[in-house]
């Protein structure tokens, strides 16, 4: 099918269970949930896609106009939904994909029964009585640098984002899979991601929720892990013993356990 083309949707996993759809974030692809997935197929149908602009998606879809505001990747998502006919899917999102996640249940409310948001932010700059961890100078100067010069900021800024400087193979693979990603897609993504502000759609969100947070994360605090959980009526929080912003690839045995656990619990 055209979408699952355009999308390079992946689909595995136990076709009897409920659908569990994994979502990457900002200069990432499918692949980089490849340590949770086992964690999942025995019991659910997993659906794994990138967005366009992203990994092995058809790059000749992208549209500037259409991925300069989240909801043109939400809409990916709802379409990927509609193309595999789902219905109260869990959408397991990564970052800015769990916001993504908020927009797309709000689209498509018959399509997305259930959300995990993984180290989410619904708005990254500082605001009155909000701390997203940057100022908006921060994020001016961290766009500016992507702009001006994307694989040198890739190499500079992944290992910040994955943490875990003992570990340096991680944030090699992150800077590997920024570096894959195409430089001018790749800046329209982060500037729509780091300028975005969905802090009043958390609110609406009316289904089961988990929020997942680190100890440590330099790109959302616990402070942001705090105020989504207590934005979205009736959500979990629950702090990963993790650090860095991608606990999925960090602390997968940790990061996995949770999401189980909180599957198991859903009706």
């Amino acid at each position: 099918m055209e979408i699952e083309r355009r999308n390079n949707v992946t689909v595995t996993g136990n076709p009897q269970g409920r659908t569990v759809v994994l979502a990457h974030g900002f200069g990432c692809d499918q692949n980089m949930w490849r340590l949770t997935v086992p964690a999942l197929v025995e019991d659910y149908r997993v659906v794994l896609f990138d967005y366009v602009g992203s990994g092995r998606s058809d790059l000749s879809a992208f549209s500037e106009a259409r991925y300069a505001s989240l909801s043109g990747y939400a809409q990916d998502v709802v379409d990927v939904c509609e193309a595999l006919d789902l219905r109260g899917a869990v959408f397991v999102g990564h970052s800015v994909s769990a916001m993504i996640g908020v927009l797309a249940a709000g689209m498509a409310p018959e399509r997305i029964g259930a959300l995990v948001m993984v180290a989410p932010s619904p708005r990254y700059i500082d605001d009155e009585g909000y701390r997203g961890g940057f100022t908006a100078e921060d994020i001016d100067e961290l766009l500016d640098s992507l702009e001006s010069n994307y694989l040198g900021w890739s190499a500079a800024m992944a290992p910040v984002i994955m943490g875990n400087a003992e570990r340096p193979e991680l944030g090699e693979e992150l800077t590997n899979s920024f570096c894959a990603t195409d430089p001018a897609m790749a800046r329209v993504f982060a500037r729509t991601t780091f300028l975005s502000d969905s802090r009043d759609e958390l609110k609406g969100v009316s289904v089961p929720t988990l929020v997942l947070d680190c100890t440590q994360d330099a790109i959302a605090p616990r402070e942001v892990g705090a105020f989504v959980h207590q934005a979205i009526p009736g959500s979990t929080l629950l702090t990963l013993d993790a650090t860095g912003h991608c606990p999925h690839m960090s602390a997968p045995e940790a990061t996995n356990g949770a999401i189980t656990g909180f599957l198991a619990g859903l009706r």
